[in-house]
């Protein structure tokens, strides 16, 4: 875990509740050691990277936090696609600690914070962590398994194993409450989980190659002026001598959301033909409207993260 880095970096100096909230955050490496049966890919592994964040607040802050984290991890889901998400809220353990006032305000405010989101959850009675309550996201995959993407977690028990103060506005010093977050979890199950949600078939601004230029004969200096106008697009070129029937089946294989197709004579017509996924194929495009087509595919959407 990376919780204890971040705890030290709090301690390394004296916290007041006029700095509160204070939120850390890194990508960092992680290892566990899953039973071998239970191994599966990207998507359970026993090293892998997770985007861990924890927020140190006072208990006032603990609603806001909780809203402002669950709307934002909604948002990065929503960017990626995944519109269906459901949750899992887990309540308090019969062994637990942390007085019961804590837990109730902090479950309360997880609860508030699905409700305010309009997210459908089951309630995991007694399956929260001894430590605290938590939310966990999950979204289902392109054949309808459910995997746990983004947490929410509250902890009184860190702070109390750290020592962990801050001083109020009495001039007394307390303790803050400590919340975990994780985005997207484990980066390589997030990774494994889109490749299967979109069958491979990426977006254009997420595909690794965003458009593939397929040569028939020698068009050499008519594909530079392309690749001049396609600008920062990951793109391959193949221009093997080999049947074109084979180059579209290679680039249709690979899932390549854009195929662009050139021959001598659109070099004489400044024209090419369109291979564009989920579209119908078109040919003799005039080079301008081309482009301007393969832009509106690969862009990135806009996201009001």
């Amino acid at each position: 875990m990376n919780c204890p880095f971040h705890i030290l970096i709090y301690k390394s100096d004296i916290r007041s509740y006029k700095e509160l909230p204070l939120r850390f955050f890194e990508l960092g490496s992680v290892y566990r050691y899953e039973k071998t049966g239970v191994l599966h890919g990207l998507l359970r592994a026993r090293g892998f990277t997770q985007d861990d964040a924890h927020i140190f607040c006072t208990n006032d802050q603990i609603e806001d936090e909780i809203l402002n984290l669950l709307t934002f991890s909604i948002k990065l889901l929503n960017a990626f696609g995944f519109d269906s998400i459901e949750a899992d809220l887990s309540t308090r353990p019969e062994k637990s600690i942390g007085n019961d006032d804590d837990w109730v305000k902090a479950t309360n405010s997880l609860a508030s914070a699905l409700d305010d989101q309009n997210i459908s959850y089951v309630t995991a009675h007694g399956e929260g962590a001894f430590y605290g309550p938590k939310i966990d996201l999950h979204v289902k995959d392109a054949i309808g398994r459910r995997w746990q993407l983004s947490t929410i977690q509250v902890d009184f028990s860190q702070p109390d194993n750290f020592d962990l103060q801050y001083v109020d506005s009495n001039n007394k010093r307390v303790r803050p409450v400590m919340i975990h977050r994780a985005l997207l979890g484990s980066i390589e199950r997030f990774t494994g989980i889109l490749i299967e949600n979109y069958a491979g078939h990426f977006p254009g601004w997420l595909a690794p190659v965003q458009v593939k230029i397929l040569t028939i004969g020698e068009v050499s200096n008519y594909v530079r002026e392309i690749v001049k106008l396609l600008k920062n697009v990951r793109l391959e070129i193949d221009d093997r001598s080999i049947r074109l029937g084979e180059k579209i089946h290679d680039s249709t294989k690979e899932k390549v959301p854009v195929s662009i197709i050139i021959g001598e004579k659109d070099v004489s017509l400044g024209t090419m033909a369109l291979n564009i996924h989920n579209q119908d194929n078109q040919k003799d495009i005039k080079l301008e409207d081309g482009i301007k087509q393969i832009k509106n595919v690969i862009k990135v959407p806009k996201f009001n993260l």
